[in-house]
C-alpha cells in the first residue's frame, strides 16, 4: 500500500472508535478489545458496535477481525492482512471486565484473555487469515 494511502485509512479506522462507550451493565460481563499496533484494528464481529463485547454470564465463544499490515514499517511493500479470530471462554462473570489483547509478529497472530487483574485466562483461535 502507498504510504500516503495507509495514512489515509488511519482517520477512517479512529472515525469507527468516535463517540462514547456506554456504561457497562453490571449484569453482563465486559469485554475491551486491544490490537497493540498503531496501524492495526480489532473490531468484534456481529454487534452494532465493533469496540467491545457486552455479553450474559457464562461461556461465549466471541468472533473478532484483526486487520493489520505486514512487511515494511516504511509503508512501502506492506501487505493488509485480515483475519477472523475466536475467543472461547467458559466462565465470563457479570459485573466483570476483560481486555482481549491481539497482536502480530510477522505473519503470526496471537492473542489473549485476561481479568481486570490482568491474568492470563484464555488464548485466542485463528480461524483464518489473508490479504485484503
Amino acid at each position: 500500500m502507498h504510504p500516503r494511502l495507509l495514512w489515509l485509512t488511519i482517520p477512517l479506522l479512529l472515525s469507527a472508535c468516535a463517540g462514547p462507550l456506554p456504561a457497562p451493565d453490571p449484569k453482563m460481563a465486559w469485554v475491551d478489545l486491544e490490537a497493540r499496533e498503531v496501524t492495526s484494528l480489532l473490531m468484534a464481529e456481529r454487534l452494532d458496535d465493533g469496540r467491545y463485547f457486552q455479553v450474559a454470564p457464562g461461556a461465549h465463544d466471541l468472533e473478532t477481525i484483526y486487520r493489520y499490515y505486514y512487511g515494511n514499517t516504511m509503508g512501502r511493500n506492506t501487505l493488509p492482512i485480515g483475519c477472523l479470530l475466536r475467543l472461547r471462554y467458559p466462565d465470563f462473570a457479570a459485573g466483570q471486565r476483560y481486555r482481549l489483547k491481539v497482536w502480530a509478529q510477522g505473519t503470526q497472530v496471537q492473542g489473549e484473555l485476561h481479568d481486570a487483574a490482568g491474568q492470563q485466562l484464555a488464548e485466542i483461535e485463528v480461524l483464518s487469515c489473508g490479504f485484503y
